[in-house]
């Protein structure tokens, strides 16, 4: 799924340790082990507060104060939704109530089959093309129904 390792001690190690040297190596290491792995094991905080000599709460701090890090694994597909005033003038209410009724999910929720997550996010740098919306790494500008029923069938296969 995603391309991402399963989560493995001995190569998060490796990660860790290629980056511990660093100045303020806490956030490389927590980036590079969710690019690798797709999110941050809890099982991760441990090892890293040893390996840069700080406190496990100090880690799990900084991984629960960023909304990017992940603590589970990702679904297959992260739908993201452009909230921001220029899109919501321009209809981004009425399309994220057809998806959220479609996925039958909340904002900020993930379908029971972790097929995908519907994320809110506040600004994709669109507004000229706005409502946007953003299908994993591909994003979507002037998104009507046909659009997003696309992109509701393409994370549903």
């Amino acid at each position: 799924m995603n391309g991402y390792l399963a989560w493995d001690e001995t190569a998060a190690r490796n990660v860790i340790n290629a980056l511990k040297a660093k100045p303020g190596a806490l956030l490389p290491v927590l980036h590079e082990l969710q690019e690798t792995f797709g999110y941050i094991a809890p099982d991760a905080e441990p090892v890293i507060a040893e390996a840069l000599n700080i406190s496990r709460a100090e880690v799990h701090g900084v991984v629960t104060f960023y909304a990017d890090f992940r603590t589970t694994p990702p679904p297959a597909h992260q739908l993201k939704l452009c909230r921001a005033e220029a899109c919501q003038a321009m209809g981004a209410d009425r399309l994220a109530e057809r998806a959220t009724a479609r996925l039958g999910i909340g904002m900020g929720e993930s379908s029971a089959d972790h097929r995908v997550c519907l994320e809110p996010v506040y600004c994709l740098g669109l507004c000229t093309v706005a409502p946007s919306a953003m299908l994993d790494d591909r994003i979507v500008g002037r998104l009507d129904e046909r659009k997003l029923d696309a992109l509701l069938a393409e994370v549903e296969r």
